[in-house]
């Protein structure tokens, strides 16, 4: 049995550096990867998709260059092979750099294999068995597959790039984040594209007017939606996929030549060997930790998608400087000083902190809101990229800003003024006072916030 001072399951964003942090720090430090270096983000996640979206939108402008006065001779096509062959090779270069760079960290064992506890300390991986005083877990997530599904070719976030065609018209069954993502990149590519939601309104966890403008901006687009979905399922009719609906209006089955499974993730956390452990995991399999992401057993932490805290890259990364600081650093920090933030790739994108509306209205606050459309922007007006809004929330008594979105072109980009003084604490008034470039898309958080308005009930 070889003996190690710490160990680090799964290569995704937590753990390469939580290794080379632990083997800098002059522990023995071993990290143990199953399948790709990098984990989701760079496999199947952020960089792929991303690379994605980008062509996605190239081809989306040069169907519109009419619009600026720029006149092209000749058809737009897109050839999927090399938008594939685009995104493998950064995904390449990617997952490379991570595993050299792991190979080559002093002080630092890399093992290729699936691990699993055999003991509360003692992990395998293959034939070889692994023990220290220190383990993290940070096995990351997969799609999730609902019931009904089982007879039917089916796609998921992982699969669907793999493809290396246009597919006529694809099907997609979940209205969130990963699905309205590719809905709208393969509508760009060509496809027709159908989005089947069991609920009644796009991304529930947002205020409904992101909703209702996301959902016009992508039928504009030509993307279908039917909402309201019961008793879904599919299978196989003639080489077509055929998913059962049963909404309310409508015909009761869409049929198409694929179909995407975009229904939510699961922690891979099943086939760990977690039982030989005291590591306790919630009814949906996340391993439970606390404010500083231990688990349950003693010398155990849980980082990244597997601990339900995030399922972000970004929060994966802070899970990583969480654990280090409290390990490592005189400068404690909890998993409670997280602001949550996150952005929706759609494009125009979707930018995220803090309080929605509607959460902001059940605090009992006293709440201030400030809103403007991106058609009064003059940036966005110049750049031909007026769709949707942007929205603040501050609390009048504290003049602290409580939330934001930002829906409209570089929303992901610009929602990180308001971010950063979130995180410093500051008052509203240190941004609104503040002199932005102009012309810029930023420069109306400025004015937006010198004209903040009660919430009304």
């Amino acid at each position: 049995m070889e003996q190690f001072n710490a160990i680090i399951i799964g290569t995704g964003q937590a753990g390469p550096s939580l290794a080379a942090r632990c083997a800098d720090e002059g522990l023995k430090t071993a990290i143990v990867e199953r399948d790709q270096f990098g984990g989701t983000c760079v496999n199947t996640g952020c960089t792929p998709t991303k690379a994605l979206v980008a062509s996605a939108r190239a081809a989306h402008m040069a169907n519109r260059m009419s619009d600026f006065g720029v006149e092209i001779n000749g058809s737009i096509s897109v050839d999927m092979e090399k938008v594939k062959a685009r995104k493998d090779a950064i995904v390449k270069e990617s997952t490379e750099g991570v595993e050299n760079w792991l190979k080559s960290t002093e002080n630092l064992t890399v093992y290729e294999g699936h691990a699993r506890f055999e003991d509360e300390m003692i992990i395998s991986v293959g034939n070889n068995k692994l023990t220290a005083d220190k383990i993290f877990i940070n096995v990351g997530g997969r799609a999730f597959i609902p019931d009904g599904f089982e007879e039917v070719d089916y796609l998921t976030n992982s699969s669907i790039m793999e493809l290396d065609e246009v597919p006529e018209h694809l099907i997609i069954v979940g209205g969130g984040y990963i699905g309205l993502e590719f809905g709208q990149m393969y509508g760009r590519f060509g496809s027709n594209v159908t989005i089947i939601e069991q609920g009644h309104r796009l991304l529930p966890k947002e205020d409904e007017d992101v909703s209702n403008a996301i959902q016009e901006i992508l039928e504009n687009e030509g993307i279908n939606f039917r909402f309201g979905a019961e008793c879904i399922g599919g299978s196989n009719n003639n080489g077509e996929v055929v998913v059962d609906v049963n909404c309310e209006a409508g015909p009761p089955q869409v049929t198409g030549s694929h179909l995407l499974l975009a229904t939510g993730r699961r922690p891979n956390t099943d086939d760990l060997g977690l039982e030989h452990t005291s590591i306790k995991t919630d009814n949906r399999g996340f391993i439970q930790v606390d404010d500083q992401l231990r688990t349950t057993q003693d010398g155990s932490w849980a980082l990244g998608d597997c601990n339900g805290e995030g399922a972000f890259t970004h929060t994966a990364y802070n899970d990583f400087e969480i654990v280090a600081a409290n390990l490592f650093d005189e400068h404690p920090r909890r998993l409670s000083d997280r602001i949550m933030c996150y952005g929706l790739y759609i494009d125009p994108a979707l930018g995220r902190v803090g309080m929605t509306e509607a959460q902001a209205r059940k605090s009992d606050r006293n709440i201030m809101i400030g809103k403007r459309p991106m058609s009064r922007i003059a940036r966005a007006k110049e750049k031909g990229e007026t769709k949707g809004f942007m929205k603040v929330l501050v609390d009048a008594d504290t003049k602290k800003i409580l939330g934001a979105s930002i829906l409209g072109i570089e929303g992901d980009e610009i929602i990180h003024s308001i971010i950063d003084i979130m995180y410093a604490d500051e008052p509203y008034t240190t941004i609104r006072d503040a002199i932005h470039i102009h012309p810029t898309v930023s420069e109306l958080i400025p004015t937006m916030l010198e004209n903040l308005e009660p919430l009304s009930n």
